[in-house]
């Protein structure tokens, strides 16, 4: 039987609240199935974590969670700490650190459950953020700090390499499903890094001849989420873009809490993370009220990327 080795972050709010019920699914899945069996090592960082020893995990952290098949992670964030720190302290080191430079997320429609801006019965959009770069690599600062003349940068970095890996992994998903390919641009605004992303999407799109490529302003494809969704399949987008699209789609679908993702690195050489999306929502925090699907769709992303790299390597 095949062990899972699982790091787990229930992290804050109600992530302590879904993960648990996340897990309970996964073992029961390998229960019935005889498959596998889950290992859990868990990690109280969090924000509570924060407060108490001044980061939200240890100088080893990254080495810690090295030694497991995957990293399922609940929320954090919490009152009393700036989202700022509680992302670049915990999040954004593991996507990074880990080279997570896909970020997969699916948006799609659960029968019984509506939306009030969505015009379709059914959406089934697979969504490939850039997870790595672009806008959040957090270069930048501020200058003249709390007078009428502070000046605040922020520098978004493009390369060819980072785009061109997931233009890559997003055509190949494209293959998979309905061959079609919708790319998110701002190039006529943004006449650099959006460029590049454009020349280089069109240069992997020669090995994939049997893919239709659309290119859309991300404002354009915003509306378009919303007024024609089936027109949609595989969208491929920058880290920023791709955020903010990602949560049009958890609207689409009726709720954050139905979202889940994947932060994945593609050859299996670190450990991805598998989470839900909606935050760590401590206004509803211990009442009982927290969905737990998206938790439960997070674990079945994580159980099929770990099936299929077991498949891959045997």
């Amino acid at each position: 039987m095949t062990r899972l080795r699982l790091a787990v972050i229930a992290g804050d709010g109600i992530g302590r609240e879904v993960i648990p019920i996340g897990l309970d699914v996964l073992r029961r899945v390998g229960a019935v199935t005889g498959r596998f069996e889950v290992q859990t090592t868990d990690l109280p960082w969090s924000c509570q974590y924060f407060l108490e020893h001044g980061a939200m995990m240890p100088s080893d952290g990254l080495a810690v969670l090295a030694d497991h098949d995957a990293i399922y992670l609940g929320a954090v964030g919490f009152p009393g700490v700036p989202d700022h720190v509680s992302l670049r302290g915990l999040l954004l080191p593991l996507r990074q650190g880990f080279d997570q430079y896909i970020n997969l997320r699916p948006v799609r429609t659960l029968e019984g459950i509506a939306s009030p801006i969505r015009t379709s019965d059914k959406i089934d959009i697979c969504c490939v953020r850039e997870n790595t770069e672009g806008e959040y690599v957090g270069i930048g600062g501020r200058f003249k700090r709390g007078t009428p003349d502070e000046v605040a940068v922020e520098t978004s970095v493009f390369t060819r390499h980072g785009i061109e890996r997931v233009a890559r992994y997003a055509f190949e998903q494209a293959r998979r499903r309905s061959h079609r390919l919708a790319s998110a641009t701002k190039s006529n605004a943004l006449q650099h890094s959006m460029v590049l992303w454009d020349e280089v999407v069109n240069g992997v799109s020669v090995d994939f001849p049997d893919v239709e490529v659309a290119r859309y302003h991300v404002d354009a494809l915003a509306a378009r989420f919303v007024n024609n969704p089936g027109s949609l399949d595989v969208v491929v987008a920058s880290n920023l873009f791709g955020d903010i699209l990602t949560d049009l789609g958890g609207a689409l679908q009726g709720s954050l809490g139905l979202a889940a993702s994947g932060n994945i690195n593609p050859e299996g050489r670190f450990p991805s993370m598998f989470e839900p999306v909606h935050g760590s929502a401590p206004d509803i925090a211990g009442r009982g009220l927290a969905n737990p699907m998206a938790a439960v769709w997070a674990a079945a992303m994580l159980l099929d990327q770990l099936m299929r790299w077991r498949r891959r390597d045997s």
